[in-house]
């Protein structure tokens, strides 16, 4: 990356270098550009293919011929409130899922790996805390993390109970489904990636893929429930694109895993991380009683 800036100082002559996390924002008498780091070429290929779909919301690429970089139009963000940019952001999001998704046939044996992959991950996650919960309960005069943890590992429990159980309800009604839904998914979601000026753009496309829609909504989920409220968020989102039982069973569980919280570290950042964690746990579950219809009839 450094050598290439040092060649595009000499093409461009910017009066301006400035970082801004894993970029560089040249401004020169050519104009402004966005300058990051290349590892392939999935960007140019993601342009391509989105363009082909009549979706173009994202910034151009300047250049396309650089070998180690991707040179960006700039374009000026306007500040707005974040729940407003979310509610923006996902509607955009929306549309992307609605202008690539296509149906995908799949075998018994495709649930099947996401059944085993999740109920490792369950299996991990209640071995991890039955090991914790046998070790604290033996302390005499917990600190306040330890304590805080045990107050409400009934919940953590509770989860893991709730996850196993409906795992198994999704992957009884699903496998037998011989068609899955994919679309192009941005699978990087937050609201720093999204901008909005004249138009509005989804930027970090280097991890993009086809996949399910869903993993958008869970990666965004889990990068941003401190926050937001995502109720009207996924609300929003399920009126511009529907997700099917079997997707919205799927996206519940998935998000309900309890996270791991690790004790180890400084006692007032351990505490922190707990509480933190805790209540990823605490709006989860409010979040799929406010989503789920009454008698948890649309799994």
């Amino acid at each position: 990356m450094n050598n290439a800036l040092e060649v595009l100082k000499r093409e461009f002559k910017p009066y301006r270098l400035t970082k801004k996390k894993n970029v560089t924002i040249i401004d020169s008498t050519s104009g402004t550009f966005v300058v990051k780091e290349k590892k392939d070429n999935k960007v140019a290929n993601a342009y391509e293919y989105l363009t082909s779909r009549n979706f173009d919301y994202f910034p151009k690429l300047a250049k396309e011929d650089r070998q180690d970089v991707n040179i960006f139009e700039y374009v000026e963000d306007i500040p707005m409130p974040k729940e407003q940019k979310a509610i923006d952001m996902i509607d955009l999001v929306a549309l992307l899922h609605n202008k690539t998704t296509y149906f995908k046939e799949v075998t018994e044996d495709k649930y099947k790996e996401i059944y085993e992959n999740l109920k490792d991950n369950i299996l991990y996650t209640e071995n991890y805390y039955n090991f914790l919960y046998e070790s604290l309960i033996e302390e005499v005069y917990p600190s306040p993390s330890h304590y805080l943890l045990m107050r409400n590992m009934y919940k953590i429990f509770s989860a893991l109970d709730f996850c196993t159980k409906e795992l198994d309800d999704w992957f009884n009604n699903a496998k037998d489904d011989l068609k899955t839904r994919v679309a192009f998914i941005h699978n990087n979601l937050e609201t720093d990636h999204f901008i909005k000026n004249t138009r509005e753009y989804l930027i970090s496309w280097e991890k993009s893929k086809i996949d399910s829609p869903i993993l958008d909504l869970i990666k965004f989920y889990q990068k941003e429930y401190m926050n937001l409220n995502f109720e009207p968020i996924i609300d929003r989102y399920l009126r511009n694109y529907p997700l099917s039982s079997q997707e919205k069973h799927l996206f519940f569980i998935v998000i309900s895993i309890p996270p791991i919280m690790n004790l180890e570290g400084m006692e007032i950042s351990v505490t922190k991380e707990i509480r933190k964690k805790l209540d990823y746990m605490f709006k989860t579950e409010n979040l799929i009683k406010n989503l789920l219809p009454p008698n948890n009839e649309d799994k």
